[in-house]
């Protein structure tokens, strides 16, 4: 029996739906919900086969993301295990949508979570997806109570890994050829941090 199936609080929630106050401002980032008028702005990029490359699926058409855009507006707050938020990113000097960043509680009976993020590749290199990442792992350990929260990416994706390692995530594993996506073998590779570890480095 998969264990996530009865989920249980983590020590301290309280039994209560923990729904972030939103929005979140960082020094140049607005950190908020999806709203319907994001499509044009967050489907520029979902729709790129640059940046679907090292993700599971292709880019998207117009109605997959629709579907999936309504998902992200409806997900706002976690009540058990395999809740998730999808947040947009927003600059406060461009006021539109450049990528957007995933909290994902995956175990409440181990007090785990995931986080991930997607960025318009305009916008790479400019430190971005680390400050939203750093609202996600705040989220999640203050917010949440987890215990340990990951990252999984492919291998061949140098640029989320450094993401992750400036994190102050641990590379914990390194799967060979683990999954067979988009006709070819793939490697997995996959960071992680402790809650512990998060105060030390904060």
């Amino acid at each position: 029996m998969d264990k996530s199936a009865c989920p249980e609080r983590p020590p301290g929630y309280g039994g209560r739906v923990f729904t972030p106050t939103l929005p979140i401002r960082t020094e140049r980032l607005e950190l908020r919900l999806f709203r319907r008028e994001d499509f044009a702005d967050s489907f520029a990029y979902h729709s790129r086969a640059d940046v679907a490359r090292y993700l599971y699926q292709e880019p998207r058409t117009p109605t997959e993301y629709e579907a999936i855009l309504n998902s992200k507006i409806t997900h706002t707050g976690f009540a058990a295990a395999g809740d998730r938020i999808n947040l947009a990113l927003v600059p406060h000097d461009l006021g539109r949508v450049v990528g957007d960043v995933m909290l994902l509680w995956t175990s409440s009976e181990h007090r785990q979570g995931e986080i991930g993020f997607i960025l318009h590749p305009d916008y790479h290199g400019r430190g971005y997806a680390h400050e939203a990442s750093e609202v996600l792992l705040r989220l999640g350990f203050d917010g949440l109570g987890l215990h340990r929260i990951q990252g999984r990416l492919d291998g061949r994706n140098t640029a989320s890994a450094r993401v992750l390692e400036k994190l102050g995530m641990r590379r914990e594993a390194h799967l060979v050829e683990n999954e067979f996506i988009k006709g070819e073998w793939t490697d997995e590779v996959v960071y992680a941090i402790l809650h512990r570890e998060w105060l030390q480095r904060s």
